[in-house]
């Protein structure tokens, strides 16, 4: 980065171009307003803790009070603002507000010794804000309940965004938001509910909230104490996987309804939102006419039919399973199992409920490549996303006809409509970078210590917000064997990987910080 100098009041002082133009007021305005709702939610973490004398209620309400004070003073420094957003305070509001709210997470853990170690609070937090479910935690099932409730609740609020939920109350400010949402919604595009982008964010959550409590009741009525349900419901929903129990989902494997439930509510999270709210309209048409979710679909039924296939025909009963192996015979067995980790793997939910690298070495490259395959843009779910996928096939397929026809005009199609070439270049230029990064990530890993497939695991699962990985990172083991060089670059992978590379990655780039 280049700097200039400018002489004011007799003194020399240093700026970098393009710094003098950005708002950084309101910027740190917004991020203190984040404070205040990470605050909001510690709080609520605190009335679990209270209620079920867990031990450590003080000790939360401390850390709640620390987050609102800050926010309370960062937000009374800055309240002489330009009520003014450009794209590159958007781009700086959401990278810095994700990394900020994990720093602020830390304290629950922190305040409680819970996780008395700031490297590895810090990596469970943004585990939890970025929806990956990766945990350092030996024994979950020793957490203060109250300690618990906050894992599955940052789970939640980075599911459908912490930026998206600060857009719905933006018109309190006075400030337009569409720079945020442009730079936080997931996939290479979004529908709008409405117009205004304030109330696309209230439509969003609407559903994102009727989603949770729907699961949380039916779990509840299947079977889990209530506890458990809203937990396990908060995790879903945000496709993030954080769990009560060490065993995660497997814990329940001989109450099948149970998992079925989670099954049903890993699709929808792992569905674009804008098609759950034309179902709620009644208007189907345009669901089964989506290519994305048609695609989406098909790769469910498809993957799963590979895994049940080798579940069934290859895989040893006794390890096909964490526990209770068969409850309703071999096949269900096979079939719930197999369908259960191709969702978490496909949506990057990353419940456990099998140990898919206990079956054959077939299914454990099969599950690695899963990793890569994302679920719908628009929905809580990591990964490159199907519509991606979609659009480089179709590319590629539109390259053998143009290879025969170098004259004709033939756009990319996307739902009946031709793509603009710029976006297939946004995604051609995503796909690279996630694969660089990737490639990065194990590079890394393996210099870091790590064994070539716990490295190539590891970096799958982070930046695809998985959770499970291969190798010492596997579905029946944790991250707690990572060293803290390691847990710092998961930590990072697992950031760029939430805000899909660009909103964080531009900011380490020249022409960024640029006037022009």
């Amino acid at each position: 980065l280049y700097a200039s100098i400018h002489q004011k009041g007799g003194k020399f002082i240093y700026l970098m171009p393009g710094f003098s133009k950005l708002n950084f007021k309101l910027i740190g305005h917004l991020i203190g307003l984040l404070f205040l709702v990470n605050g909001g939610f510690i709080f609520l973490s605190t009335v679990v803790s209270f209620l079920y004398h867990d031990g450590v209620g003080w000790q939360m309400f401390q850390s709640g009070a620390v987050a609102l004070a800050l926010g309370g003073l960062v937000m009374v420094l800055t309240r002489n603002h330009r009520k003014e957003i450009q794209k590159k305070e958007g781009y700086i509001i959401v990278a810095m507000g994700w990394f900020f709210m994990a720093l602020i997470g830390t304290l629950p853990y922190l305040f409680t010794a819970s996780i008395p170690n700031f490297t590895d609070a810090f990596f469970e937090t943004m585990s939890g804000f970025t929806t990956t479910g990766a945990s350092i935690v030996h024994d979950i099932e020793a957490l203060p309940q109250g300690i618990l409730f906050w894992r599955s609740i940052t789970h939640w609020i980075g599911g459908m965004g912490i930026i998206v939920l600060a857009i719905a109350i933006l018109p309190l400010l006075g400030i337009g938001g569409m720079q945020l949402f442009a730079a936080e919604a997931p996939g290479p595009g979004g529908d709008k509910l409405h117009p205004r982008i304030t109330d696309t964010a209230k439509r969003l959550w609407y559903i994102y909230v009727g989603y949770t409590l729907a699961e949380t009741l039916l779990l509840w009525a299947a079977g889990m104490s209530f506890f458990d349900a809203i937990n396990h419901s908060l995790s879903t929903l945000s496709t993030g996987g954080f769990s009560t129990k060490n065993a995660s989902v497997a814990y329940w494997n001989d109450q099948p309804m149970i998992q079925y439930i989670i099954m049903l509510f890993m699709f929808l999270a792992g569905t674009n939102f804008v098609l759950s709210y034309f179902a709620f309209k009644a208007k189907f048409s345009k669901i089964f006419r989506d290519e994305e979710f048609k695609l989406y679909s098909m790769f469910i039924i498809g993957l799963t039919a590979i895994a049940v296939f080798f579940i069934f025909n290859y895989s040893d009963p006794a390890t096909s399973t964490i526990a209770h192996p068969m409850v309703l015979g071999p096949f269900e067995s096979a079939l719930r199992h197999g369908l259960f980790q191709v969702l978490a793997v496909v949506t990057t939910t990353g419940f456990v409920s099998a140990d898919f690298t206990a079956w054959t070495p077939f299914l454990t490259i099969f599950f690695f490549g899963l990793m890569f395959l994302g679920g719908s843009a628009g929905s809580t779910s990591g990964g490159i996303k199907v519509v991606r996928h979609l659009i480089m096939i179709k590319n590629g397929v539109m390259e053998f006809k143009r290879t025969l026809h170098p004259n004709a005009i033939l756009p990319v199609r996307y739902n009946n409509k031709a793509v603009q070439q710029p976006i297939v270049f946004n995604v051609l230029g995503f796909f690279i970078m996630y694969m660089l990064s990737f490639i990065v990530g194990v590079l890394v890993f393996s210099f870091l210590g790590l064994d070539f497939e716990t490295a190539l695991g590891g970096a799958a699962s982070t930046l695809g917000n998985v959770g499970p990985a291969l190798g010492d990172l596997g579905p029946a083991m944790n991250f707690e064997s990572l060293g803290p060089g390691a847990r710092w670059w998961a930590s990072f992978l697992m950031l760029i990987g939430r805000l899909e590379l660009f909103t964080v990655l531009i900011l380490f780039t020249p022409f960024f910080w640029r006037n022009r």
